[in-house]
């Protein structure tokens, strides 16, 4: 079976065939039951992975217990915790699996059969930017947008997660209650 990270790279690098080869000899693939942690807050983890199937949530939790999503990833996303892959730091997100998962583990012998490729440096300095840009307008969102705007922007984020996680985890994600999602819903719903 064709590995998808490789299916996924090859729509948007230029990869060799070495490179192809190399990569298919990996042996990088987890999987995890629903409920799994991939990251606990506090951990050590280097690497980032591959969303082959499943679904991940990724999340913090303050000092009352309160839930704060920060992300969702679904297949073909990538997900990972920052501080420790950049800064040698803990973990300051959980990665938890929302379904049954298959994760690509992004380490090192990944990264060295890449490394010099110059279409790949492009494309994830791309996807940096991009998710740069994403978090700026979440951020943005989060200060100034309406609960309405908010959950239509979630909407267009994540077309197909809606059916996939609790109304409770979407509405953590927007940084609402549960039944002020409820309420956008019924009001989105009569405007219909």
């Amino acid at each position: 079976m064709e590995k998808q990270i490789i299916t996924f790279l090859q729509k948007n690098i230029n990869l060799s065939v070495e490179e192809i080869t190399a990569l298919d000899k990996l042996n990088n693939s987890i999987r995890l039951p629903k409920g799994a942690f991939l990251i606990k807050q506090g951990a050590f983890c280097k690497n980032f992975y591959f969303v082959e199937k499943g679904l991940l949530r990724q999340y913090s939790t303050d000092k009352i217990g309160k839930e704060h999503i920060i992300h969702f990833a679904a297949e073909s996303w990538f997900v990972g915790d920052r501080d420790g892959a950049f800064f040698n730091a803990p973990a300051v997100y959980n990665i938890q699996c929302l379904e049954p998962s298959i994760l690509f583990e992004l380490n090192d012998a990944f990264f060295d059969i890449l490394r010099h490729n110059d279409s790949y440096i492009d494309f994830m300095n791309k996807m940096l930017h991009n998710h740069v840009r994403h978090l700026q307008k979440r951020i943005n969102q989060l200060l100034s947008a309406t609960a309405e705007e908010r959950y239509l922007s979630f909407i267009e984020m994540y077309p197909n997660i809606m059916q996939r996680v609790p109304q409770a985890m979407v509405a953590a994600y927007l940084g609402i209650a549960p039944e002020s999602l409820s309420r956008v819903r019924k009001e989105l719903a009569n405007k219909k």
